[in-house]
């Protein structure tokens, strides 16, 4: 197993959560690569089962992190909504790192700053395993579904996606 070292894997070894790293190969430009789903599949893991972490900015500049399993895309009317905000945007490339801590493609649902608020949508109970970001670009973390949750108690947790 690749040794890398995150904030991310320092939480599911203090909780003593089991975790598999998945190296995700970079392309040339260093971005991760575009058939994640062909990859996952060939580790016997379901491509939907990818918990995305979308963040947004607030006019009140507020951030928020969506965690969103499958191919559902943001509703933009509930998530104003519950977060009480009459405009909200997705954060720009460099606004991510600031907020959250990591890079575009590594952000993981787990180990943010305080200041992040963290929504859950219900799409995350639809898998036994998921695959989130492990914080370090270029690999993922596998780990039970309801590891993810079990960290993820007293966040928002709704249907703040269309299907």
């Amino acid at each position: 197993m690749t040794a890398i070292h995150s904030p991310v894997i320092d939480l599911l070894t203090s909780k003593n959560i089991a975790f598999k790293i998945i190296e995700i190969p970079l392309s040339e430009d260093s971005k991760p690569i575009r058939d994640l789903e062909a990859l996952l599949s060939a580790k016997g893991l379901d491509p939907a089962s990818v918990v995305r972490s979308v963040v947004f900015k607030a006019d009140s500049g507020k951030y928020t992190l969506l965690a969103v399993a499958g191919g559902g895309r943001a509703d933009w009317g509930v998530l104003r909504k519950h977060l009480d905000e009459r405009k909200l945007r997705m954060a720009e490339y460099d606004e991510v790192p600031e907020a959250t801590g990591y890079m575009v493609g590594a952000v993981p649902p787990i180990a943010l700053p305080e200041t992040v608020h963290v929504l859950v949508d219900k799409s995350v109970r639809n898998y036994e395993a998921v695959v989130i970001g492990s914080g370090v670009l270029g690999y993922a973390i596998a780990l039970k579904g309801q590891d993810l949750l079990a960290l993820l108690v007293g966040v928002d947790e709704g249907e703040f996606v269309k299907v």
